[in-house]
């Protein structure tokens, strides 16, 4: 297989593992009262109090940057641009920007407002696509 042709199989390769893992990850949900209980610790009595939404954070942190590499396989970056923020910046550059953004609109978001993080996550997401779109 050529190297134009073997992305489609990484890509879904990445897709897949994402997939099956927060697969597994709700298959190991806590039931409590016969309701999952998604905010209970994953592992009992472990040292760290892993959650569902903890855990999910983190693996879609690391499926963002598994496509990052599938990406730059496929269509290497070339020459970084000058954007709204006005300085050059790489694809790998803006994707840290937008995580590095994201976190902060979230505490903001949980300082100000509250723990409801449904519209900071959506602000979040208009964020990234801004700095993807505009740098």
């Amino acid at each position: 297989m050529n190297a134009t042709r073997r992305w489609p199989f990484a890509l879904a390769i990445v897709v897949l593992v994402y997939a099956g893992a927060v697969g597994l990850l709700a298959s190991r949900l806590p039931v409590k009262d016969g309701a999952v209980d998604w905010y209970a610790p994953l592992i009992p009595g472990g040292w760290m109090a892993w959650s569902f939404p903890g855990a999910l954070f983190f693996m879609t942190i690391a499926f963002l940057l598994a496509l990052m590499a599938v990406w730059e396989s496929a269509s290497p970056g070339g020459n970084p641009r000058i954007g709204i923020l006005r300085f050059e910046t790489t694809r790998g550059d803006r994707l840290f920007i937008s995580l590095l953004g994201s976190a902060f609109i979230h505490l903001a978001w949980l300082g100000l407002i509250g723990a409801n993080l449904w519209w900071a996550l959506a602000l979040s997401l208009v964020y990234a696509l801004g700095v993807f779109k505009l740098a």
